[in-house]
């Protein structure tokens, strides 16, 4: 595994940058090891929800993970708010960094990450493969 760390500026959108930065690696599959900051807004994702649910104001980011492809990302996010209630589910796009987020990404070589539809669950899920020997 190859780590890199990356910041974010304010208002980045989260998502995005992570999905733009992923397609232009040389490696086909990485991972969130640990994300953290803050977001001005919060687009998330609640379980059993198809829309996304908008949460303004200044919002620490207390945990970032997933997976990373070229062709998308699965990212859960926990964030809380300035009294200290936590929310978390699937972070979706227009969710803007507000001073910072500090990110360390690994990238696996050896293995591909592809974005697949799945008919049982209607949503592109992960396939993965090993990297076909040179």
């Amino acid at each position: 595994m190859k780590v890199t760390p990356l910041r974010l500026t304010p208002g980045a959108d989260l998502r995005l940058a992570l999905e733009s930065w992923m397609a232009q690696q040389i490696e086909q599959a990485g991972c969130l090891i640990s994300g953290i900051g803050s977001l001005s807004v919060a687009q998330l994702r609640l379980a059993g929800r198809r829309e996304c649910t908008i949460l303004r104001g200044e919002l620490e980011i207390l945990s970032l993970a997933g997976t990373l492809a070229a062709d998308g990302a699965h990212l859960h996010i926990a964030i809380a708010d300035s009294s200290g209630s936590v929310i978390g589910g699937h972070l979706c796009t227009g969710s803007l960094v507000r001073t910072t987020a500090e990110l360390m990404v690994g990238l696996l070589p050896e293995w591909q990450f592809r974005r697949e539809p799945d008919p049982a669950t209607g949503y592109a899920e992960l396939q993965i493969r090993p990297v076909p020997a040179p």
